[in-house]
């Protein structure tokens, strides 16, 4: 049974990985597999096995496709992408504010026109900045009917290795076009007439949200802490307090983990059990004393599931909390059907109840981890938790030993999965753990809860006691989390490093007298894969250019046989920037913890927006950028203990057989700032013996024209160019392009940018001189290897593309 799960659950993850969806000949198969099973299930027992698993495999894969065939078709028109639609609906999710305005999730329950827009929108209502369009600033409450005017666009997000999949994240939440609502006269509130279920859901947790906030004091920072452990919303947490929590591996209690929601499950429980075990002083008004009516365990194990329930509902049903759920419904129903139930039937039935209701969660790392970590406990039965020795020692160190050995299991057990998920383990975890799950799940979240539930000024009183008590707690994860060796970083290892870790993870952990010291030898090889596979560099002599997919701006990665130079980091978002969301993550799949130069072409916030992040993410040792003296990058760089260079042409230098060479801005003028900003962009050039790459920031028309007139014939040739500004109708000009000749021009821009880049006549105008061109919001990241003759170039959209892809 458990491997027909198992088998389920994987035909599920591969139809994710295919380009295009197919559902009749997995189910045609999956059918004849089930057919033969059936007529086989006496005679050739191995043949039934085998047709089995196949039909579990199958119908993992049909059902993924159903579910993603039917929720694909609700799209778009791509007729009225870009232009204003007016809908009417219901807001669906919690808002989110920001600096800005607030995101929210709409249902649409009729549009004007009708049937050109999904059934849910996700929305951005940006601040009025005028009295006039008032009606933008109105509060908005889940099920709150609007009719709104929105400009929509596609569900596209970045494409790039190693990082986050905004499309599928939106698939899997439903969301099929994205936009932001319009100011006007046509906007306002509807009167209410019914509302969903999912609706209210979401009106009670934005209640139970805003009457914490309202209770906390007026400077807490970590309000947004407490929100997430009590509905789960974990978006008013820092950037900054979600890298010391990774830091020191405690991110899975700061939301509704598995452990609170067992927590609260068994409280109650145990209180309503009792409750009903000594209530014979109703039997005068009940003719029946409750327990001779239902026994009170069984009345304690419904109260239990329900309890679970409810709280699964305020934490928004995350798959942590599906997982614990169904494993609870599970259990408590076999011990209500007098049956007990195998610790492996109910991992797998949990798992593939999660994956029925939710097809995409089998590629979101919750699921895995969250899963993994029941899995390694139910290895280490608890029996075993405490080592040979614990039975000489005294009773009450023995469930410190327990506990410390559960945190080695869940530490070491879970490498694999954490290096293929993030490329870093926390060092610093198990001792973290040891001090945050008591604090955290034992007095923190059960002061958040009763101080959710309970009226002002109670509820002050108890948020504030918890809070304080974190903000304690945070003192010491702070001091271990500021450890250089607190993380370890490795690249993204392959799939066969990933499975022979795991291997040796599962040799290593099994309790003693299953597997023997020499065996626990043979784990120690398994690992080593994990710890001694690196990413491939380019030979010497040889580079290799990488335009990542950051949206409106620029962030090429170029790389040597022993160097790495980021060019540009991308433009920021609001609190968040490229460097946080892309650059990071990027380089920590390359296992690349260093950077041996960052050139900042000029101070526009789609070039220099990601900087700060890409400095506090890896040790930068050389910063070279045409910024303002008075620029806060230069401070940074230098708290750091990164050296300063202001960008000069006629600046050069060689790593592993490669030349890098500044072409603009001229000598002191790169600090200029009489000078444009753009005008001041830093010009490089990066060539070996065969070819070379332009890498061009902002330039405009004028600047171009300066280049050419300060180098030598034939120096401007170049096989790659990166457009200058982005495709701009100021820049690109006819003499720019004879004089650099490129074979390959790429455009680095956001889908359907408010610029309008690439300008059609540029565009025109790079394909008419015979250029291949390249849009990374159409072809995600481009990849340029310059080994062998001819140029290797890649686009990550076309390495791994998806079902989901919008283009």
């Amino acid at each position: 049974m458990r491997g027909l799960l198992a088998a389920f659950i994987a035909g599920n993850w591969w139809l994710q990985q295919q380009q295009a969806l197919s559902l009749v000949w997995p189910t045609a198969l999956c059918a004849a597999c089930g057919m033969t099973a059936w007529l086989c299930r006496r005679r050739y027992r191995p043949v039934t096995i085998v047709a089995w698993t196949c039909c579990a495999f199958l119908g993992g894969q049909a059902w993924a496709a159903l579910r993603a065939d039917i929720r694909l078709a609700d799209r778009l028109d791509p007729g009225w992408e870009g232009r204003d639609v007016i809908v009417q609906g219901a807001v669906a999710s919690l808002p989110t504010p920001f600096e800005r305005g607030v995101r929210f999730q709409f249902d649409v329950l009729a549009s004007t026109p009708p049937g050109v827009v999904p059934q849910r929108l996700a929305l951005t209502r940006y601040d009025a900045p005028d009295a006039a369009a008032s009606t933008m600033l109105a509060p908005l409450v889940p099920g709150d009917r609007w009719q709104l005017r929105v400009r929509l666009r596609q569900p596209v997000g970045s494409a790039n290795p190693h990082t986050f999949d905004y499309e599928y994240w939106l698939l899997e939440q439903g969301v099929r076009a994205t936009g932001y609502v319009r100011a006007g006269p046509d906007n306002r509130r509807l009167s209410e007439a019914g509302m969903r279920v999912g609706w209210r859901i979401e009106r009670w947790r934005d209640a139970v949200r805003r009457h914490v906030l309202a209770s906390m004091p007026a400077e807490a920072p970590y309000a947004g802490v407490l929100v997430a452990l009590v509905v789960g919303d974990q978006r008013g947490i820092d950037a900054a307090d979600w890298n010391m929590f990774n830091r020191t591996g405690i991110g899975h209690l700061i939301s509704i983990s598995g452990l609170h929601i067992t927590m609260i499950a068994s409280l109650f429980g145990v209180v309503v059990a009792w409750l009903w075990r000594y209530s014979f002083g109703l039997g005068r008004w009940l003719h029946r004393p409750l327990p001779l009516r239902w026994p009170a365990r069984s009345a304690g194990i419904v109260a239990g599931i329900v309890a679970a329930a409810l709280y699964c509902l305020l934490a928004g049903m995350q798959v942590p909390a599906q997982r614990t759920l169904i494993m609870l419904t599970v259990v408590g129903l076999g011990f209500l059907a007098g049956r007990g139930s195998h610790r492996g039937h109910v991992l797998g039935w949990a798992a593939v109840l999660v994956v029925l209701a939710d097809p995409w969660a089998v590629c979101a790392a919750g699921f895995w981890l969250s899963f993994g970590a029941v899995a390694l406990i139910f290895l280490m039965h608890p029996v075993q938790y405490a080592p040979a020795w614990g039975a000489r020692m005294p009773r009450r160190w023995t469930g410190v030993a327990a506990a410390a050995r559960l945190q080695w299991v869940l530490t070491v057990g879970l490498v694999p999965l954490t290096l293929l998920l993030f490329q870093q383990v926390s060092v610093v975890s198990p001792l973290a753990n040891a001090v945050a799950i008591p604090v955290v799940s034992f007095i923190v979240t059960p002061l958040a809860l009763l101080g959710a539930a309970l009226p002002e000024p109670v509820a002050t009183l108890l948020l504030a006691a918890a809070h304080t008590m974190f903000a304690w707690l945070v003192v010491i994860l702070a001091w271990l989390g500021a450890q250089s060796w607190a993380v370890w970083q490795a690249a993204a290892p392959p799939a066969w490093a990933v499975l022979a870790g795991m291997a040796g993870v599962t040799l290593w952990l099994v309790p003693g007298g299953v597997a023997s010291w020499p065996l626990r030898v043979h784990a120690c090889v398994l690992l080593l894969p994990l710890c001694l596979v690196r990413a491939p560099r380019p030979a010497h002599g040889e580079w290799r250019i990488t335009a990542l997919d950051v949206g409106q701006g620029t962030a090429v990665l170029v790389e040597t046989a022993q160097h790495r130079l980021l060019y540009d980091a991308g433009p920021a978002y609001g609190a968040s920037s490229a460097g946080e969301r892309v650059i990071a993550p990027y380089l920590r799949g390359l296992g690349a913890a260093h950077l041996d130069r960052l050139v900042i072409s000029h101070e526009d916030s789609d070039h220099v927006g990601g900087a700060p992040a890409v400095l506090d993410a890896v040790r930068v040792s050389h910063l070279q950028a045409a910024l303002p003296a008075g620029h806060m990058l230069w401070q940074t760089a230098t708290q750091q203990g990164t050296a300063t260079t202001v960008c000069a042409a006629g600046q050069h230098w060689e790593w592993d057989g490669v030349r890098f060479e500044i072409l603009h801005p001229a000598p002191g003028d790169g600090q200029r700032e009489t000078l444009a900003s753009n005008a001041r962009s830093c010009v490089l050039r990066v060539a070996n013996i065969r070819h070379a790459a332009l890498l061009t920031g902002d330039i405009g028309l004028a600047e171009e024209l300066q280049i050419i007139g300060r180098s030598i014939p034939g120096h401007l040739l170049a096989d790659i160019l990166l457009v200058p500004h982005h495709g701009s109708g100021t820049s690109s000009g006819s003499r720019f392009l004879e004089a650099v000749a490129p074979s390959l021009a790429i455009f680095q821009m956001g889908y359907r940018n408010r610029y309008g880049h690439p300008r059609a006549d540029v565009w025109a105008r790079y394909g008419a001189y015979g250029v291949q061109r390249l849009r990374t919001d159409r072809a995600g990241a481009v990849m340029v290897d310059s080994a062998g003759p001819l140029l290797e170039v890649s686009a990550w959209r076309d390495i791994a593309p998806r079902y989901w892809h919008v283009r």
